[in-house]
């Protein structure tokens, strides 16, 4: 989980670069409003991004803060009734939690520090009644390995792992997780270039790095996942602020 501010008298308009894991916005703005886009389709409040949702970008003016959630695909299909169904689309979380997302903001809002915030969220999450049932053991395997093979592991050899068919492997998968295993590779091959791309990396670099054939297959790839150029990818605020706000270890101490 994450927190963030924005206090700026004009609009602020971020693009949010896509990240594989669904993700959860909840917005606790008194004065104004959030409003997301994906090409075009706008939804306000608190709303839910599948996996690889496109063109998302966060708009808003004045005073407003917003509480990010990525959630594991696998433990989204748990706590999330349609998370399977968005297949990189972007819904109101009403449309999912109904009434309850009403409650859930009241009290988040009132809390008195985000670390208050994030351990008010991981109880709501956790208290959920699951909304199906639990994901395949063969579905949670291939994209853990999709993750940890950095995107790179065919669909034959997943499937082949698993004891599945690649017909069926990709059918579960599919229906399970809201996008397909390809899809899925090229999710996580696409994030690992661009937080390469962030770091400093010149995009030939990136390219190989991550898996590309070339810097015109990154640029093709970082295009379809966010309708920008590999250069302003690597200045996108969202991922400037990853390494702060989602840590990868836990911070070393002084004393």
């Amino acid at each position: 989980m994450a927190g963030f501010r924005h206090r700026a008298p004009a609009t602020v308009d971020i693009a949010m670069v896509a990240h594989p894991s669904v993700t959860v916005l909840v917005d606790l703005s008194d004065e104004s409003e959030l409003v997301y886009d994906v090409r075009g389709r706008r939804e306000r409040g608190s709303v839910v991004a599948g996996l690889a949702p496109g063109d998302l970008r966060a708009i808003g003016r004045g005073h407003g803060s917003c509480l990010q959630i990525r959630l594991d695909p696998v433990a989204a299909a748990g706590v999330l009734s349609a998370a399977s169904e968005l297949n990189g689309t972007l819904v109101s979380l009403k449309e999912i939690w109904g009434r309850d997302v009403e409650r859930a903001e009241d009290r988040l809002r009132a809390a008195a520090s985000w670390s208050e915030r994030f351990t008010i969220a991981a109880d709501l999450l956790r208290s959920r009644p699951a909304a199906r049932p639990p994901v395949d053991p063969e579905v949670a395997h291939a994209w853990n390995r999709t993750l940890t093979g950095r995107g790179r592991v065919r669909v034959e050899r997943l499937a082949t792992e698993v004891g599945w068919s690649r017909k069926r492997l990709w059918s579960r998968f599919r229906s399970q997780l809201g996008i397909t295993p390809k899809r899925a590779a090229r999710l996580v091959r696409f994030d690992h270039a661009a937080h390469l791309l962030a770091a400093g990396r010149p995009a030939a670099e990136a390219a190989v790095a991550g898996g590309f054939v070339d810097q015109s297959h990154l640029h093709r790839e970082v295009k379809a996942f966010t309708g920008l150029t590999p250069a302003v990818v690597a200045a996108a605020p969202w991922l400037a602020i990853d390494d702060v706000a989602w840590p990868t270890r836990a911070p070393v101490s002084s004393g």
